[in-house]
């Protein structure tokens, strides 16, 4: 009798275990995706703002060079171009990033560093553990 309740509870214990384990997988699934999806809205709000930021600069640089001619026709003087020199690196960057392939190379240089260069991306003291943060609570 006291076998057979034994092996029932055993059984029931092991069903609950499984169950446990089960419910845990899908809670890190369900983590891991939301923070997926955070991570891909942040990067879409990342490239929009890039090309926002590019229309702007695309705005300035064009009223610039606009005065910039106009003043170098009347001075018979190029001087009033030098300013789209910088400008042209700054619109060439903003249009690289929001449209061009920056995106990209910056993820393979990302992974570059997480590979060979690790060090450089370690916390100060390692990864918090229970125990700290506990501490750090009380």
């Amino acid at each position: 009798m006291g076998s057979v309740v034994g092996k029932t509870m055993e059984e029931n214990f092991k069903k609950q275990q499984a169950f446990m384990q089960q419910s845990q997988e899908e809670m890190l699934e369900r983590q891991i995706q939301m923070q997926n999806q955070m991570r891909e809205r942040q990067a879409a709000m990342m490239i929009a703002r890039s090309r926002d930021m590019f229309q702007w600069w695309s705005a300035f640089y064009v009223t610039v060079a606009f005065f910039g001619l106009v003043g170098a026709a009347k001075k018979k003087n190029p001087t009033p171009l030098a300013p789209l020199i910088p400008f042209s690196f700054i619109v060439g960057y903003q249009y690289d990033l929001a449209y061009g392939d920056k995106m990209q190379r910056c993820r393979e240089e990302a992974e570059r560093v997480m590979s060979e260069e690790s060090s450089y991306i370690q916390l100060p003291k390692g990864l918090p553990t229970i125990g700290s943060i506990d501490a750090a609570r009380k």
